[in-house]
């Protein structure tokens, strides 16, 4: 069984709290003030079979391999990687969008996407196996721990995945800086695919070529663009607000 360390009390509690992965052991920095913050955490753990020890900071550090991990790590099962199968349990027009990100390669941008993914109410982020940063312990961390409640999946070619959404009904919509039609102008079908490309390089050609529509998010400054985190934000919650705006409203009548 391959185990990893969690570090950061966002991540180890979320990964508690989604259930998608075993924690194992449970480390707190053995001083009092960290010992009290973390009360909660510590009692959770135990109600779920966790081992809990108290330790030097220098334990941690060395879980940690260099990583902020505020007097918290974990020692967990490796991420569980969602299947393709998965995502094609939900389908139809009011399947959840889904978010496909090409060559993020940048765990702090990878694990803000994630977090605004989650809150957006994406049903799953796709990326490539060998251009994408993987789902490690510093993603969660840089999550907040969304990335252990998001369905993650990784493909080995994400064009090819792309085409076979196109093929059960998907739209897709990339989005990029110099494309002419706007986010807030152009009316998005259902269900959707968002795709985003990486820091400075953009999607590759392959994967732009299988985009319905690419589309701009409208901008003023001397910036040349938004950072993908910023960017992928913008479009997710844009999406959030339209659905939530088409759902049908119900309330009491009049008497």
């Amino acid at each position: 069984m391959k185990t990893e360390w969690l570090y950061g009390p966002h991540a180890v509690q979320e990964a508690l709290a989604a259930g998608r992965r075993r924690v194992l052991e449970l480390r707190l920095e053995d001083r009092p003030e960290v010992l009290r913050r973390y009360e909660v955490l510590a009692a959770r753990a135990l109600e779920r079979g966790v081992t809990l020890r108290r330790v030097p900071g220098g334990e941690l550090d060395a879980a940690a391999a260099g990583g902020r991990h505020q007097g918290v790590v974990a020692r967990v099962t490796e991420y569980p990687v969602a299947t393709w199968e998965e995502l094609s349990q939900v389908s139809g027009k009011e399947a959840p969008p889904v978010l496909a990100l090409d060559r993020v390669l940048d765990p702090q941008n990878f694990g803000a996407i994630l977090r605004s993914a989650l809150c957006a109410g994406v049903q799953a982020v796709i990326v490539p196996r060998d251009r994408s940063a993987p789902p490690t312990p510093a993603v969660s961390r840089a999550s907040a721990g969304a990335l252990e409640h998001v369905r993650l999946i990784r493909v080995t070619n994400l064009a090819r995945a792309l085409a076979e959404l196109k093929g059960r009904g998907y739209w897709v919509a990339g989005l990029e800086r110099a494309a002419d039609r706007g986010l807030y102008e152009t009316d998005l079908p259902r269900p959707l695919v968002v795709v985003l490309g990486g820091e400075g390089r953009g999607m590759r050609s392959g994967v732009r070529r299988r985009c319905d529509l690419v589309l701009s998010i409208p901008q003023e400054g001397p910036l040349d663009s938004l950072n993908v985190a910023a960017a992928a934000a913008v479009a997710l919650f844009e999406i959030r607000r339209r659905r939530r705006e088409e759902e049908p409203r119900t309330g009491v009548g009049r008497r």
